[in-house]
């Protein structure tokens, strides 16, 4: 039976937590300018926490 220790993959972004996308320009050397994005749920590390549960406090 396999054990899951790991937290499950980002839903926002199945896995590929960062992104490249071009600007559209170029650079000198003839290379695409691009900017290197992360996932914003996950903050770049494709894998997703469990949401924190709600704490009854008082009576």
């Amino acid at each position: 039976m396999p054990q899951h220790t790991c937290p499950p993959i980002c839903r926002d972004c199945d896995g590929f937590s960062t992104v490249a996308i071009t600007t559209g320009t170029r650079n000198t050397d003839g290379t695409r300018a691009t900017l290197s994005l992360d996932c914003r749920a996950c903050k770049g590390t494709g894998r997703q926490l469990p949401a924190a549960q709600l704490v009854r406090a008082g009576r």
